[in-house]
């Protein structure tokens, strides 16, 4: 797994890149990629924090861990490379949308676009096997993506932080910065979707937000790369 990105988060995560924990998650990861089928593929790992430099960040969606079906995990949470069938989750972040901001379902679930305007789409496990959730659970991801939502706490830029579900409402315990926005809804997933999701209007509220504290809001209909 490389894990140099080429941007600021190279810098801010050098020390938990050298640390001791992170040399036994490699260590597992290694073993974990040579005798199964892991998603994502290697190089993509760390493909949000390539996409999405630290002092770009204006919005935060957490997701659990990355989709488990063949070709689906890019390295962001709840994107899928264009050509891939939309998975559920992502085909109702698509209606909450719509409901939302009348931007209508796109057949691509690339959401890049989102990514280089500052929306950080960050597991808070960043690998999986396949056919397995949760199955790289408790191995040290959790603890590195802790490291990386403080970091972000931090920030003096304001940042929106959309936490979809129990696990990422299990994050929100690191959000205590006055500056932040922090929303918090049921999953996207078909199971909870029709429990409050498709109302909740996270994307307007995060514009209003960015907005109202002198940033530029988000172009949510641009999913695919520039």
């Amino acid at each position: 797994m490389a894990s140099h990105l080429g941007n600021s988060w190279d810098e801010l995560l050098k020390g938990e890149f050298d640390s001791e924990y992170f040399d036994k998650l490699r260590e597992f990861l290694n073993k974990e990629y040579a005798a199964h089928t892991v998603y994502p593929p290697k190089r993509d790992i760390l493909a949000a924090f390539a996409h999405t430099p630290y002092e770009n960040v204006k919005v935060v969606i957490i997701g659990q861990d990355p989709y488990i079906g063949a070709h689906q995990a890019n390295g962001m949470c709840f994107s899928v490379r264009d050509g891939v069938k939309c998975p559920p989750s992502l085909v109702n972040i698509y209606k909450a949308l719509e409901y939302d901001l009348g931007i209508p379902p796109s057949d691509s679930g690339d959401l890049t676009g989102w990514a280089e305007q500052g929306v950080l789409l960050l597991n808070a496990v960043l690998t999986v096997r396949a056919g397995a959730s949760g199955s790289h659970a408790g191995m040290g991801w959790e603890r590195f993506t802790d490291f990386v939502i403080s970091l972000l706490n931090k920030s003096e830029k304001p940042i929106v932080f959309m936490l979809w579900g129990g696990y990422a409402k299990k994050k929100g315990r690191l959000i205590d910065n006055p500056r932040h926005l922090a929303l918090t809804s049921v999953h996207p997933s078909p199971l909870s979707f029709y429990q409050g999701f498709l109302e909740c209007r996270h994307f307007s509220k995060a514009n209003a937000f960015l907005v109202a504290n002198g940033r530029d809001p988000i172009d949510w209909s641009k999913r695919k790369a520039f």
